[in-house]
């Protein structure tokens, strides 16, 4: 197929944000590096359009890997006998963030298994006092699936954001990746009640996820394009030798940065994470993922004790690090693509409240 064919291509995905559903798989398939490139380039655009040269860092603290889940890709999945399970304290929760919010971060992401023993009134303690002691700060939960009762009274509480990957559009798609009492439908109501609430919604796909389909990735696309989510968290299948999928081969980082440029021409003024998955394949894919359109980064803020310990896949970088370091050398691999680290709350353009 011609140059000039792909080059139509991503003039009509900048210029239109869509594409036929024939040219999007075109768009999944295609394997040249140029492509990927001009694309990168077109999402370059469109993300300074909304959010200029800003790089928004979000303080991730990993409170628990106790999980009542199954997952089947999933290190700490509950049927991992070999995990040294932990939970930190609410105490060591707060100190966290107050450690971020000297550091400059501006925005609190809690994220966690879903362990029974965080219930809907202890989060929203935990919320609440993160808020009140920093007025300027938003917090994201990363929690998992609850229902609509339990979302409102966190959001009550003062949640700004919550992380939700739909991890596939495609229902048969998902029951191969989770257990039985794992429900699609669910996944994907929980996704719209967040909405109906007013959190600002991240949802996201795994690339290269076992048994995925290019057909898998067009539906995703699509499921954004109508649900318009105002984040997305997209990264690579890593696998974990602790489950079932430990002898599958990882998701391709070059087809997850063309999807990022993809997703940023699609939805232009989204919050795009470059996704710690990207850094663990290869050691300059944050770089790689912002210059393909992403605008936001998450170092991690949890006690460095236990950084080891919470392990969805195998080799993740970054379990070292003090938050000191961890931001320090954030802000010189930002700057070393030309962007630079925003000490704001970095809200979707259409939330700002800054």
């Amino acid at each position: 197929m011609s140059d000039r064919h792909y080059a139509e291509l991503a003039e009509k995905l900048a210029r239109t944000g869509d594409l036929s559903d024939g040219e999007f798989l075109e768009v999944i398939e295609c394997r040249d590096p140029e492509f990927s490139e001009l694309l990168a380039e077109k999402a370059r655009e469109v993300r300074e359009k909304y959010y200029g040269k800003d790089v928004y860092l979000r303080g991730l603290i990993e409170y628990s890997n106790i999980c009542r889940n199954n997952c089947r890709y999933c290190g700490i999945r509950r049927g991992n006998k070999n995990v040294e399970r932990y939970r930190l304290t609410k105490e060591q929760i707060i100190e966290c963030g107050d450690t971020g919010y000297e550091l400059g971060f501006r925005t609190i992401v809690l994220q966690g298994g879903e362990d029974p023993f965080f219930t809907t009134e202890r989060m929203a303690e935990i919320i609440t006092e993160l808020k009140e002691r920093h007025r300027d700060c938003a917090v994201t939960l990363s929690i998992g699936e609850l229902e609509k009762d339990d979302y409102r009274r966190l959001f009550d509480a003062g949640a700004d954001r919550f992380l939700l990957r739909h991890e596939t559009a495609d229902k048969e798609h998902y029951s191969l990746l989770h257990p039985e009492e794992m429900s699609f439908d669910h996944r994907m109501n929980c996704l719209k009640t967040l909405k109906e609430i007013g959190y600002q919604v991240g949802a996201g796909m795994m690339i290269g996820s076992p048994y995925q389909k290019p057909e898998h990735l067009l539906k995703d696309l699509r499921f954004l394009q109508s649900f318009k989510p105002e984040m997305v968290g997209i990264g690579p299948f890593i696998p974990h030798h602790d489950t079932e999928f430990a002898d599958r081969e990882a998701g391709s980082v070059a087809l997850t940065l063309r999807l990022l440029s993809v997703i940023r021409l699609i939805l232009p003024d989204v919050l795009l994470p470059a996704t710690t998955a990207l850094g663990t394949l290869d050691p300059k894919g944050r770089e790689k993922g912002l210059l393909a359109g992403a605008n936001v980064i998450m170092p991690n803020l949890s006690p460095t004790n236990v950084r080891g310990k919470y392990l969805l896949y195998d080799n993740k970088i970054c379990t070292g690090e003090e938050a000191a370091e961890c931001i320090r050398c954030m802000e010189r691999r930002v700057e070393s693509v030309g962007y630079k680290v925003a000490t704001v709350r970095g809200d979707h353009v259409s939330k700002r409240k800054e």
